[in-house]
């Protein structure tokens, strides 16, 4: 027989997540939220998972909600326990995934009468939420009315955002009283508002007189509409379409190793190269050359499209487009010019020289991390979408072709807390097989990402484990420091390993430290088995960071 809660305020919630098709819920253990848990679990058209620790258990959310590209809720007790969503609520923030964060509260009046469990719960999101929400306890006047407005309201902020919307739940005891039968709740009438756009005709004007276009694409999902638009542009050579490798753009005509071209810009290659209108698409872009560019370039016209976010990146916005890209370029393309530009050939020219050079350094090259990230991109089936973790290996990432796989980061914030727990949660929600390619900082800070009993089997995780946050003997900067203080402090030297860990949550273990052995292992990491697999690539006193740097010095020469 089925048991669900008999509290009003939780059965008005799971109907009206029912009416909106929100199926996913991400549950951590508790006292508070018991009767949420055990009512979403009654409920047979929602798919509940246990995630213990509520800091990975929201980055687990976010992970399924970008693989399924609908919102997903998360559940925790009062307390501390809610504030330990705050990273991913932030990463779900500025990255515009939406995640639904529902917080069973102690009632009002015990917030700061020291009740155990009971913190500042209201508002809690506030500075990085699109909408924070409070229900009423059951036994307030009209509740039922005003909860029921309440939570429809909360829901379709997070579909017309795509973002984090908290609802905070306070709940009186008793909190186990439990019903076998449900109300009948009416029906919801769906007012999601629908944006309306026209495209004025000032702007296809700057498009057609401007004779340095170039579009720059950010942090974004796949698009295949958005993908062939971006084709009809290029075909004719009339705009140069910079991408990075989390773009997720695939055209040869497209520029996509940024950092190979423009790495070594003079304040002159500034001038030569800058765009007199620059379009930008999608959300964080990694490379910080290209962000040092655009800034001294100052482009007369900078247009950005997103319907959320409208940032000005590169000091220099003229026109913010609130709209999905797709939707822009469907209108614009019935407008403009797709004359051929001397500007493309100017930046083909380019690509052809670093090309050419970063082909003759990949025949010199020794094992090292660089070495690794040639030879993943080569070697990932292409049915795998690939998670990167951040620092080291998204940047890695961003100098190689991986072809037409997926490609994800958490670039909202661009943390490293997150992201094993991520590519989890994605890893459950979709059909094809996922790779985390991880540092050994990154994986070891969240090892509670492996403590999840939802991991398919043909999930893969590589770890390159250079001893330390490598990043830092990389970028400039942390070598002006003492050297003990660099390798303690700041890279954090260690000599750990994933040997016993992945022992521990169930998956296999195989590790490398040679060339040969990484050529041979590596293809048989990727065939199919009966649990998922962990491959560590100890490259420890490898001068990885000293390799990277000779790779640029010799981008450097003609």
């Amino acid at each position: 027989m089925k048991k669900y809660s008999s509290k009003r305020s939780i059965q008005i919630l799971a109907h009206l997540l029912q009416q909106y098709g929100i199926s996913d819920i991400v549950i951590s253990p508790g006292s508070r939220n018991a009767p949420l848990a055990i009512h979403f679990s009654e409920v047979d058209s929602f798919n509940c998972y246990s995630i213990v620790d509520e800091r990975s258990a929201a980055f687990v959310g976010m992970g399924m909600a970008k693989s399924e590209k609908k919102p997903v809720a998360i559940t925790c007790t009062s307390g501390s326990a809610a504030a330990n969503y705050y990273p991913a609520v932030t990463e779900a923030f500025y990255q515009n995934v939406p995640l639904l964060i529902l917080t069973a509260d102690r009632p009002t009046d015990y917030v700061d009468i020291f009740d155990g469990q009971t913190i500042r719960q209201n508002n809690l999101f506030h500075q990085h939420s699109y909408g924070d929400f409070q229900l009423l306890e059951d036994s307030k006047e009209d509740a039922e009315d005003i909860n029921f407005d309440t939570i429809k309201k909360a829901i379709e902020l997070c579909f017309e955002k795509q973002g984090p919307v908290h609802i905070n739940i306070p709940l009186e005891e008793p909190l186990y009283e439990l019903v076998s039968e449900l109300p009948t709740f009416p029906t919801v009438e769906k007012t999601i508002k629908q944006k309306e756009y026209e495209i004025p005709s000032n702007l296809i004007a700057e498009w057609n007189t401007s004779q340095r276009i170039m579009l720059l694409v950010g942090t974004r999902d796949y698009s295949p509409e958005l993908e062939s638009q971006l084709t009809q542009l290029v075909k004719n050579h009339s705009v140069v379409v910079l991408s990075e490798a989390n773009s997720n753009l695939y055209h040869e005509k497209f520029f996509k190793n940024i950092d190979r071209y423009i790495f070594n810009f003079t304040e002159e290659d500034y001038k030569k190269y800058a765009p007199d209108l620059l379009i930008t698409i999608g959300q964080n872009v990694v490379s910080k050359k290209v962000k040092q560019f655009l800034r001294s370039a100052r482009p007369k016209q900078h247009w950005h499209l997103d319907e959320v976010w409208q940032p000005d990146t590169y000091f220099s916005l003229t026109e913010k487009i609130e709209l999905k890209p797709e939707v822009f370029f469907s209108k614009l393309l019935k407008f403009i010019n797709l004359e051929p530009r001397p500007y493309f050939n100017l930046w083909d020219v380019l690509r052809d020289k670093k090309d050419a050079r970063h082909q003759q350094f990949l025949n010199l090259v020794e094992f090292s991390d660089f070495y690794f990230f040639n030879k993943a991109s080569q070697t990932i089936p292409e049915n795998y979408n690939i998670h990167f973790s951040n620092s080291s290996a998204i940047r890695y990432a961003q100098l190689f072709d991986f072809g037409r796989r997926k490609i994800y980061c958490n670039r909202g914030t661009s943390g490293i807390d997150g992201s094993t727990s991520t590519a989890m949660g994605f890893a459950i929600k979709n059909a094809n097989p996922t790779l985390l390619i991880t540092g050994d900082l990154s994986f070891f800070y969240d090892i509670n990402g492996l403590w999840n009993q939802y991991i398919p089997p043909f999930v893969r995780i590589i770890i390159f484990n250079n001893g330390e946050g490598n990043i830092f003997k990389i970028i400039p900067g942390p070598g002006n420091a003492n050297p003990n203080t660099l390798d303690e402090f700041i890279a954090t030297k260690h000599h750990k390993n994933a040997e016993h860990l992945a022992k521990h949550f169930g998956f296999s273990y195989t590790k490398v430290e040679d060339e040969p052995t990484l050529d041979r292992v590596l293809d048989n990491f990727f065939k199919p088995d009966a649990q998922p697999k962990i491959l560590e690539v100890n490259t420890y006193g490898k001068n990885s960071a000293d390799v990277l740097k000779a790779y640029f010095n010799f981008m450097k020469e003609n």
